[in-house]
Formats: structure tokens, sequence, C-alpha cells
């Protein structure tokens, strides 16, 4: 795709679709790394602007998005597609108001997981530099980098003047994270690992900018770190801050898209941990253990559930996306067209990151879904874990449901590319149900990845549990990492799942909250249909209209399954 180039237009002229594309252009705009994970690259040579003039003109645009898009739904006469577009339109526009509204910039940029810290890592990961035009525009952007960070460190110390601040623990862990980055020696930057194709030239060229703009930043932005310790909460909770309670709530619908106690999520998250873990001593029970602990005592300890090697993880996962693709037709009519491959997660970020996650594929072709398998410490990773992982990222998980959003035809690239704006529980909800329907399947290989998956399953449960305990019930990390440790996290990743809660406030809601709201609608057209019912025609009706807000779809859906 070229640099004025864009995915074309395959849908009818409307008033509500020409709303969504002009809201899709000024987001990309506003967010222009989204464009370049998206292979648009018209905004390559910049980054966004977080300073308050760019928040007020952005709170601005999204008032007069809403308006037009609930004048819109009032006018009434709008088709089924259009009627979905112009909510999911004032969904996200009412999200996003209320997250200005409650002032998330004074700690979204202290994260160790996508924080502004990351920013030259992830421009290594997606943005091309394959052309001298394309080089220039990566230069471009590293030379905004000093006032990128600069801008973000002012939001902080405007959290720091009304005592709302990160939590010690997500402070620590960027600390970290921002010292090794800045130390890094040059030629070992990831801007330069990710591109080993360059020629002498041009690497020289981007190993200049590095040198000039990217280590001083992060050099920097390591010093302010250091200074910010005084001023990061003892207490992990957002409770603990000022307008706490209420920027949670609003976290809460920003992932979920629906209005939820935090106590009646914790409750839920406690009644599936105890049904989860009845199917787990069910499994231990056949293979003549005591419990399901005493099974993963015995997991843990067994030489051949672990891992020697790195690459050993990234073959099983390729082996187990070839076994899952043979038996996807007999369950989806449709298949995504995009490839998928399995990279381990790069050095940079390897220590913080998730034990698995995905990135989709580029719109034009140039890229295809990727799988990314974090192997460090592998001797920590057990393999009867990993198989979930796969379902749940890949296929049928992610790549099933991200790719196939990105190919839907007649719709928006609102529709197709930004739906994740519409919250994290359709997507997330969709990747936990894949495990569940791996099962169904039959794709695990034997008791031992059953338990796995059941481990899978009672981890996005305890999510519910340890998120809304964190920051509204008033728990301490150490309540989080002791959950976590029962039901078989191992020490690693139940404090950096922790640390990701704290860093990440209502994210973690998501995955089973969604799952709730499909596995709801499947069990109410299963009544309806009984024997009629077509589990083929159900996945792609859920998957056929993109990521949804979940009142939406459970709105819209029943009538998309016809009987058969």
């Amino acid at each position: 795709m070229g640099r004025e180039g864009r995915v074309p237009d395959l849908l009818t002229a409307s008033p509500v679709n020409e709303l969504a594309d002009r809201f899709w252009e000024w987001f990309l705009e506003r967010q222009p790394f989204y464009a370049t994970v998206f292979g648009d690259e018209r905004y390559d040579d910049r980054l966004a602007d977080p300073s308050a003039a760019a928040r007020a003109a952005e709170q601005r645009a999204l008032r007069g998005f809403l308006g037009e898009a609930q004048a819109l739904t009032a006018a009434g006469g709008l088709g089924q597609e259009e009627r979905i577009t112009a909510d999911m339109l004032a969904v996200v526009a009412r999200i996003q108001l209320s997250l200005h509204e409650h002032r998330v910039h004074h700690i979204d940029a202290v994260d160790q997981l996508y924080g502004p810290q990351s920013m030259p890592g992830e421009l290594g990961r997606y943005q091309r530099v394959d052309t001298p035009e394309r080089l220039d525009r990566l230069i471009a952007r590293l030379a905004a980098y000093p006032d990128h960070m600069a801008a973000h460190r002012a939001n902080i110390d405007e959290g720091v003047a009304e005592g709302r601040t990160a939590a010690g623990a997500v402070h620590e862990r960027v600390l970290e994270q921002t010292r090794r980055m800045a130390a890094t020696p040059l030629d070992q930057s990831a801007l330069l690992v990710m591109h080993p194709e360059l020629d002498g030239a041009a690497r020289g060229r981007l190993r200049d900018a590095v040198e000039r703009y990217v280590q001083p930043a992060l050099a920097e932005h390591a010093r302010y770190m250091e200074a910010y310790a005084e001023h990061a909460r003892v207490d992990p909770g957002l409770w603990a801050m000022p307008g706490g309670d209420e920027l949670y709530r609003t976290l809460i619908l920003s992932n979920t898209t629906l209005e939820l106690e935090p106590q009646d999520l914790h409750d839920y998250g406690l009644e599936q941990l105890g049904l989860i873990e009845r199917e787990q001593a069910d499994i231990a029970a056949e293979l003549g253990f005591a419990s399901a602990a005493a099974m993963r005592a015995n997991l843990e300890s067994d030489p051949g559930n672990g891992f020697s090697e790195r690459h050993q993880m990234v073959e099983l996962a390729e082996r187990q996306i070839t076994r899952a693709s043979a038996l996807a037709p007999r369950y989806f009519g449709r298949l995504p067209r995009a490839p998928l491959e399995v990279r381990a997660v790069e050095e940079f970020q390897e220590a913080e990151a998730p034990p698995a996650f995905y990135a989709p594929p580029a719109p034009d072709g140039s890229r295809g879904g990727i799988f990314f398998i974090n192997t460090y410490q592998p001797e920590s990773r057990p393999v009867h874990r990993i198989a979930a992982a796969t379902f749940h990222e890949a296929v049928p998980g992610h790549h099933f449901q991200i790719a196939i959003e990105s190919e839907l035809e007649g719709l928006p690239r609102f529709r197709t590319l930004g739906s994740r704006l519409a919250g994290a529980a359709y997507p997330e909800g969709w990747g936990l149900y894949a495990e569940r329907l791996a099962d169904e399947m039959g794709l695990y290989d034997g008791p031992r990845e059953r338990l796995g998956m059941l481990d899978a399953q009672a981890w996005r449960a305890a999510r519910l549990v340890v998120d809304t305990g964190i920051h509204a019930l008033r728990w301490t990390r150490d309540q989080s990492v002791a959950l976590l440790r029962r039901i078989g996290l191992s020490q690693l990743e139940a404090e950096t799942e922790t640390d990701r809660y704290i860093a990440w406030p209502g994210q973690a809601l998501a995955y089973m909250t969604g799952m709730r709201e499909i596995m709801a609608l499947r069990r109410e057209l299963e009544a309806r249909d009984g024997a009629r019912f077509d589990l083929r025609a159900f996945h792609d009706a859920v998957l056929g209209h993109g990521s949804l807000p979940l009142a939406t779809l459970r709105r819209e859906l029943p009538g998309w399954v016809a009987p058969h």
C-alpha cells in the first residue's frame, strides 16, 4: 500500500457509513501508530500528540461524532448493519469521553506493557523500512520521539500534582524496562535487530537516528522514573487515589461495554472458579491423583513437562495450529484468508510480556497474523498449558476472529479494523470460548492438556476476582499472587499477571464476561432450534459482523441464525 493508499471502500454510500469513515479517518490521524499497524502508511512520519491541547480537541470531536450518531439512530430507517455501526460509534464516543472525564491520562503512560517507552520496539515490529521513502518516514517519527515522551511526562506530572499516580509495582517494572532499553547497545536496539535486511547505508542512517533521538529520550525517561518512585502509590488498587472508584467503573465499561458492578463480577468469578475446580478434580481422579493440586504438582516436577530450548515452544505451537486448521472446516463455514506465523516474543519485551498474544494481519496482505509466544525462561513454561494459549490466540481463536473481521466486505473500515475500540469483551470472550471449543473439537492431546485448558479457564475466572479485588475491594498484591498460584500459575507468571492487572485496570474482566455472553446466546439458540441447531452457522454469525459491544451482540445475533 502506498503512502496515499487505503483499503478501498466496497460499501454503499450512506449517512451512517460516511460518518463511520470520517470517524475512522479522524482516529487514524489522531493515533498514527494504529494506522501503521493496519498497513496505512500516510502517518508513518509522526507520533500521537498526548498534550492537553490535543485532548481538548479530541473531546470536541468526540462530542460531535456522538451527536451525529445519535441523530441518525433517532431518525430511524436504518438497515441492520447501519444500525450496528451507529450504535458502535455512539458506544465508542461515550467511552472515550468518559475516560477523558476521569483523566485516565494521569496514569496510562506508566505501563510496562504499552507505555511510551515501548514505542521504539513496537515501531521495529510493525513499520516497514524497505524503501528509502519508508526509512525517511521512520526517522522523522523517531525525531519526534523525545517531544512525545516529554508530553507524556507532563501528563504524569499533572497526575502527581493531584495525587493520582501509578502503583509502585508497575512503576518498578517500567523503570527496570526503561533502564534496560536505554542501556542496550545501539546495534542491539529493537529497531535495528528487527530489520536485518537493511543495507549498510540504510542501517547507518537508522543507527544514527536511534543514537540521536531514541537512546537519549529513553535515558531521560529512566531518570524521570527514578524520581517518580517517591510518588508511586503504595496500594495497588485504583481505589487508593482520588477519583479512583469512578475511573475504575469507567474502565469496566471501556473493556466490557456494560455497566457492571465490581462486587457482582467478583462473585461471578468465584462461582466460576468453583465449577472449574470440580472439572479439574474429575480429571485428576481419572489419572489416579487425589486432587488437581496433586496432579499439578506432579506435572511441575515432571522433566518431560518442561522445555529446555526456546525453539521447542514455537515448534509445538506450530504443530498445534496445523492440527486445528485441519479440523476447522467442520466447525466453520468461513475461514480466514490471511496466513498465520508463530514468533517468539522479542527480547526487549519478553520479561514483562504475557505468555502469548496475537498481532493482526495488515489489510493489504503485506503481513499475516502473528501468534507471539513468550519463550522467556522456557524451563518455567509447562508443556501442558501451551495448547490452550495456542487455541485462544491463534486457531480457532483470535486469528479466526480478527483476520475474518478484517476481511469482511461491505462494512466501513471502522467496523472491520477499528471495532476493538468498542471494548475487549467480544474478542477476548471469543478467545476464551475458542479454548472450550477446542475441547469439543478434540484438539487437546490427552488429560494433561485438558487440565491445562481448565487451568486457563480458571485463570480467566480468577481475573474477575483479582481485578475487582485489587481495584475495588482493597486486595493487596500478595493476595492476587496467592490466588493465581493456587490455580496453577508459576510464581513468575502470577507476579507478571498481577502487575498487568494493576497497570491495566478492567482489561482482565473482558475474557469471562465476553465468553458468558457468547455461551448464553449459543444455549439460547440450541434451546430454540433443538436438533436443527447448526454450530457452523452459529460460529459464522458470531464472526460474520466483526467485534461488537456485548449489548449489541445480544440484541442482534439471534436474528442472524435461522433454524435449519
